[in-house]
């Protein structure tokens, strides 16, 4: 028998923004599966929810990999039957001005996010368009208006959210919304690792985005969680084809 409660997948979900959504969809009542080749994190995760009285599954899976992809929506549908929501989450910086940027630098950004998001969207789709329901979620970016450095991850983030608008039309007749967040300066470990690399001072860096911000403070995790946590929800089933921009301005 299909699970009774709605199932979300996650994608880029043992650290960060993925790892919030995950924890934020187990509390709104959800079956979570977490997809990550980051295996050992993402089980960990999957344990704590599984200990706070939640289920929860955690898959190594190269977003890229058409086979990895399928192997796990396989096994999630053999398991629950059915997907809700899918949180298309993974992603990866390779970060270089374009004239010392190299192609294997673009092609692991642009594989990652945009492949990922389409296989990973393919896969969802074929449970949503069965139910005639379902809600499709990516993880774009304010880069995605541009931003030096990031040729690669600006182009992908654009990428997403003409898939997320494309497949509002396509797969709103199946009763199956399509949407993507842009996150601004979101502090997570990814974010610092990304500033470490250039160079500059995280509290300049700080006094910077704040400054910029009406809302003074750095955004959070939880921030984009809850963002995503409305989309995913009934309140949300009118709402399709747009992008929010989550960035405390």
């Amino acid at each position: 028998m299909p699970s009774e409660k709605r199932v979300a997948v996650v994608t880029g979900a043992a650290q960060g923004i993925g790892a919030a959504t995950a924890r934020r969809l187990a509390a709104d009542g959800l079956n979570v599966a977490l997809l990550d080749l980051k295996d050992d994190q993402a089980k960990a995760v999957a344990e704590e929810l599984r200990g706070a009285g939640h289920e929860a599954l955690a898959f190594r899976c190269d977003v890229t990999s058409e086979d990895d992809v399928e192997a796990a929506f396989k096994e999630i549908g053999a398991t629950w039957e059915r997907v809700d929501v899918l949180v298309s989450n993974a992603g990866v910086t390779r970060d270089n001005l374009i004239f010392r940027m190299q192609p294997d630098e673009w092609d692991l950004v642009i594989a990652t996010h945009l492949r990922g998001g389409y296989l990973t969207a393919r896969a969802a789709q074929r449970f949503m368009v069965q139910q005639r329901s379902g809600a499709l979620i990516f993880i774009s970016s304010r880069a995605a208006l541009g931003n030096r450095g990031q040729s690669n991850y600006s182009a992908a983030k654009a990428g997403l959210q003409g898939l997320a608008r494309t497949l509002a039309i396509e797969l709103g007749p199946f009763g199956i919304t399509s949407n993507a967040i842009a996150p601004g300066f979101i502090d997570t470990d990814m974010t610092r690792s990304i500033i470490e690399k250039t160079g500059q001072s995280w509290e300049d860096l700080t006094k910077d985005v704040l400054g910029k911000n009406s809302v003074k403070r750095l955004g959070i995790p939880d921030d984009i969680a809850g963002t995503v946590s409305f989309l995913a929800s009934k309140d949300a089933t009118y709402l399709t084809g747009q992008v929010l921009y989550v960035m405390g301005r």
